[in-house]
């Protein structure tokens, strides 16, 4: 009999030793959970999920631990202790199921005693950041006001194609000797371009010494024939020299009718291409040489006068509403010697330019005091009416290309708002829809712009 009372009382110490044990285990368990929701420590690395009841490293990554109050952590403890070690010694916590870092078991669900609401004010916070920024920064306000100004013309000097003069054969015959050999050389009226030999211009000569030597009186049949030389293009001191000497010269010369550049050997029905505003930096030879046969006809030089010449100037599209014919318009160019002048706008041209999406702007410049070669770049400079509407301040816009993006106060931050613009003057931008004139928006937009990704507007 007392040996069963033994057995049964080791029973009992057994049974209570096993209930102190669980008891101080569950306490500890809980203990730790409390003291983990009242200073809880965690990886600064949000992507470890890492978090534990006291100070240490991070056995994911190394980094030390820091207080959830000190770090900003605001998740309720549901998220924060979903999961826990079954080892209460290694007092590892987890928003989500794996397994231990410290002794590799597979964490498991802890229930949870307490809600915590989350703090409602600081939610501002969780928007997007290309959305919204938050920030001190300086605001000022859209202006319904009229301003004027003015509008700039980059510009170049080209040729005056209508003030050019071709160089046509009258009659047809072998060039002996060329004078002008290259493009672009400067010819002066008088100057002998080419000798050629024509049996048109022989016959024809030896008409004319045939009529003053065997009928001299007959001076309507003598005028005829010496006309027919004038228009074959033989001038009036050739003919002089032909009636004294008597004698046929099969070389006959041509000289220039003006002054001017020569710009290329172009045949009348090939000249469809407006070749004298073709910028050429280089000297090129002419295409017809000595001993080639020419027909009448045939277009052998052509000159380009340079005292006549164009100022094309490049309008963008949203100004072209601005620019009317014979508005003045002052020019300035790129040499010192060169004050500059005022001139008014001659022609607007209508064809649109796809490719810098402008329209050409010319105007009719007199070049026989200035000399401006051909290519100098200039800028015109045209005032423009005051304009009403509504204007921001460039820098208080930010454009993406396809968006304009204005950063309109709201609450505790600046939230990121497409508006549609107008033209640029004088440093504003017209605003055509998007804000109006009560919205505070960012006065320099440049400062809030995320350099790193796009803006989001919407």
């Amino acid at each position: 009999m007392k040996k069963y009372i033994k057995y049964v009382i080791v029973i009992l110490l057994i049974m209570i030793v096993g209930a102190v044990i669980y008891y101080t285990i569950v306490i500890s368990k809980y203990q730790k959970l409390d003291n983990h929701i009242k200073g809880v420590y965690t990886c600064p690395m949000p992507q470890d999920s890492f978090f534990s009841d006291q100070p240490g490293e991070c056995p994911k990554c190394g980094m030390t631990l820091v207080k959830t109050e000190d770090h900003g952590h605001t998740e309720s403890s549901a998220n924060m202790t979903a999961y826990t070690c079954p080892m209460p010694e290694d007092s590892v916590f987890s928003d989500k199921p794996g397994i231990c870092p410290k002794c590799g078991m597979t964490l498991v669900k802890v229930e949870q005693h307490e809600t915590y609401n989350q703090d409602q004010s600081i939610s501002y916070l969780l928007k997007p950041t290309n959305n919204y920024v938050i920030g001190k920064y300086h605001v000022t306000y859209a202006m319904d006001t009229s301003i004027s100004g003015e509008i700039n013309l980059p510009g170049v000097v080209e040729y005056d194609p209508n003030a050019a003069v071709n160089i046509a054969t009258r009659a047809s015959g072998r060039i002996e000797k060329m004078y002008i050999n290259y493009k672009f050389q400067m010819v002066k009226k008088g100057q002998k371009l080419f000798d050629l030999y024509s049996p048109e211009l022989l016959t024809e000569q030896q008409n004319y010494i045939f009529l003053i030597t065997n009928d001299p009186e007959n001076f309507s049949v003598i005028n005829a024939s010496k006309q027919k030389l004038l228009l074959y293009g033989i001038t009036e001191v050739q003919i002089k020299q032909l009636t004294k000497s008597k004698i046929v010269n099969p070389l006959i010369t041509i000289y220039s009718p003006e002054s001017g550049i020569v710009v290329g050997t172009e045949f009348m029905d090939k000249a469809s291409g407006n070749t004298m505003l073709q910028k050429n930096t280089t000297t090129e030879s002419l295409t017809v040489k000595e001993g080639n046969y020419i027909k009448k006809g045939e277009v052998i030089f052509r000159l380009l006068n340079r005292d006549k010449i164009w100022g094309i100037f490049n309008v963008v599209q949203s100004n072209g509403s601005f620019i009317q014919v014979n508005q003045p318009i002052f020019v300035t160019t790129e040499m010192v010697d060169i004050k500059p002048f005022a001139a008014k706008i001659n022609h607007i041209e209508t064809r649109f330019d796809p490719g810098d999406k402008t329209n050409g702007v010319r105007v009719y410049l007199n070049n026989s005091q200035m000399k401006l070669p051909i290519g100098l770049r200039l800028e015109g400079r045209v005032k423009i009416s005051p304009i009403k509407g509504i204007w921001i301040k460039k820098q208080s816009m930010v454009s993406t290309g396809d968006q304009h993006i204005v950063f309109v106060k709201n609450g505790n931050g600046f939230k990121a708002k497409d508006i549609e613009t107008g033209i640029e003057l004088e440093g504003y931008i017209q605003v055509l829809g998007g804000i109006s004139i009560k919205d505070q928006i960012v006065q320099n937009a440049q400062y809030l712009m995320d350099s790193e990704s796009f803006i989001k507007s919407k």
